[in-house]
């Protein structure tokens, strides 16, 4: 009864009160696993993160533990990112690159986290470099094209189960694997590999040239053998229709009729009437 009556007592009893009910009662957030550690040894897992789990039954909300004695490790449920910056890889054509990437990760087993890496900071130091040496060697089957291509997917699907094999033992699983960027060194090395594109470009191209006027060549060797054969065949059927028009087209030719100028000039041309140039002006029944 003296301590009800005496206000500053009162006071430092409600407020150990207060300290002791904050050392043994938490809220676990829906977004956050608890992982209960006595004497630095796990003793229970509050809000573990599940597959398909239902949001209001996944075990938030108010725990007990013993005050000063249990400690909470918190351990985040959403999917968090480790970024990589800058990393040299080197294609199996020989090409280094610049490679920006990122891998998306969700703790789904805490204990086994606490345990091995002790917090998220921890995990995300440990996959970091994990995430390096599988683009590198991923990254280093495949030349630098197929980064270009739709045999992308492929190698960041590779690259995704090699992190995730080495992800499992800090309880981590792997969601994606994605490259920001994959560039080319700047400088020196650069400028080679734009020339032997450009090299390669120009041999392809005078590959194809080269080809064209190949089958161009045919073509047209076709032709004229098609045109040759019908010239053949014209004359062995009328040899004298054959040789009239050949003469025909002379005469055109000779004297302007074909649309050709004259040569500048003119030229006077004079032939006999036996001329054996002129013999078809004479008629068939010479």
């Amino acid at each position: 009864m003296s301590v009800l009556r005496n206000p500053v007592a009162l006071g430092f009893a409600a407020l150990g009160a207060v300290i002791v009910a904050a050392a043994t009662f938490a809220i676990v957030p829906e977004n956050q696993q608890a992982v209960i550690l006595r004497f630095e040894q796990p003793v229970g897992i509050y809000n573990a993160w599940k597959p398909n789990e239902v949001v209001g039954r996944s075990g938030a909300g108010l725990v007990a533990r013993i005050p000063f004695v249990d400690k909470i490790v918190w351990v985040d449920k959403r999917v968090l990112d480790v970024d990589l910056d800058n990393t040299s890889v080197l294609s199996t054509d020989q090409r280094r690159l610049e490679v920006d990437a990122f891998a998306r990760y969700r703790i789904i087993d805490p204990l086994k986290m606490v345990v091995t890496a002790g917090s998220v900071e921890g995990v995300e130091s440990q996959l970091r470099p994990l995430l390096g040496t599988a683009l590198r060697n991923e990254l280093g089957k495949v030349p630098f094209a197929d980064l270009l291509s739709p045999e992308r997917g492929a190698v960041m699907d590779a690259i995704q189960t090699s992190l995730e094999r080495n992800a499992q033992q800090y309880g981590a699983e792997i969601v994606d694997v994605r490259i920001k960027q994959a560039d080319l060194p700047e400088g020196s090395p650069l400028q080679s590999a734009l020339d032997r594109m450009r090299t390669a470009r120009q041999q392809e191209a005078n590959t194809i040239r080269a080809q064209g006027l190949k089958q161009a060549q045919i073509v047209r060797a076709d032709a004229d053998a098609q045109a040759a054969k019908i010239y053949a065949d014209a004359f062995s059927k009328d040899a004298d229709f054959y040789d009239f028009y050949r003469a025909m087209q002379s005469y055109r030719h000779t004297f302007g009729a074909d649309g050709n100028p004259p040569p500048k000039g003119g030229t006077s041309i004079i032939m006999g009437p036996n001329n054996g140039y002129l013999k078809e002006f004479e008629g068939r029944g010479r």
